[in-house]
């Protein structure tokens, strides 16, 4: 059974008007018609939207991109799909994609539920990365995280057997949320005792290290399909 599709189910993110710088707004519209996919009800040909065949990686909420952007840069070899909802954001990143001449990802604007409902095939993807999701840190709004068992499982049954699904928060109750779902999925295994080390592909954002100078906590996830 498909996680929730309909449009009643509580959304972990709320759309909101960012301003547009110009270069953003151009990248937008120059960059866009190429690297930007249509959110469509149907399976993606992925071989077609990338023009070879390659594993494929999803990361859902990549923010400014610039993590997405440097990992899609130090692996050419796999093909890269970005999920944000944000519009700075997705501009973002299309200007880092023309400025680094990325040609090994593309983007998608809509919602990561319904991507992976509609467009995702089952069991297609080597990887998956959510790195620093929203906390929703209010208790009483922690039933807005995006890391809940539902969506697990829809993660898992998206992965390839071997794929992995890499997390990373740095709020450390979120962390032990993230790790009791995960090691609650039948279909994952931890590659780890617990928290993982850092992987040496994901780099540490600008408030990552601000964070760990004041002495906050990152904890990574990392978890394969069986």
């Amino acid at each position: 059974m498909l996680y929730d599709p309909s449009e009643h189910r509580i959304r972990s993110f709320v759309t909101r008007a960012g301003r547009l710088s110009i270069a953003q707004a151009r990248a937008l519209e120059e960059l866009g018609p190429r690297f930007l996919l249509p959110y469509v009800k149907a399976p993606l040909d992925v071989e077609l939207a990338f023009g070879r065949k390659a594993p494929v990686i999803l990361e859902i909420g990549f923010g400014m991109g610039a993590t997405t952007s440097h990992i899609a840069a130090a692996m050419p070899d796999k093909d890269f799909i970005g999920v944000e909802v944000h519009t700075p954001g997705v501009g973002s990143l299309l200007k880092q994609i023309g400025e680094q001449g990325l040609t090994n990802l593309r983007l998608i604007q809509h919602d990561a539920v319904e991507v992976l409902n509609q467009m995702i095939k089952p069991a297609s993807l080597a990887g998956v990365h959510v790195f620093f999701p929203d906390p929703w840190h209010k208790a009483r709004h922690n039933k807005r995280r995006l890391i809940q068992p539902e969506f697990v499982k829809l993660l898992t049954d998206s992965l390839a057997p071997g794929g992995y699904l890499h997390l990373a928060t740095d709020w450390e109750d979120y962390a032990v949320q993230m790790l009791e779902v995960l090691s609650a999925e039948a279909g994952l295994r931890n590659t780890a005792e617990g928290y993982a080390p850092q992987p040496d592909y994901r780099p540490l954002t600008k408030f990552e290290n601000r964070g760990l100078k004041l002495g906050h906590g990152v904890w990574d996830l990392v978890f394969t399909k069986k």
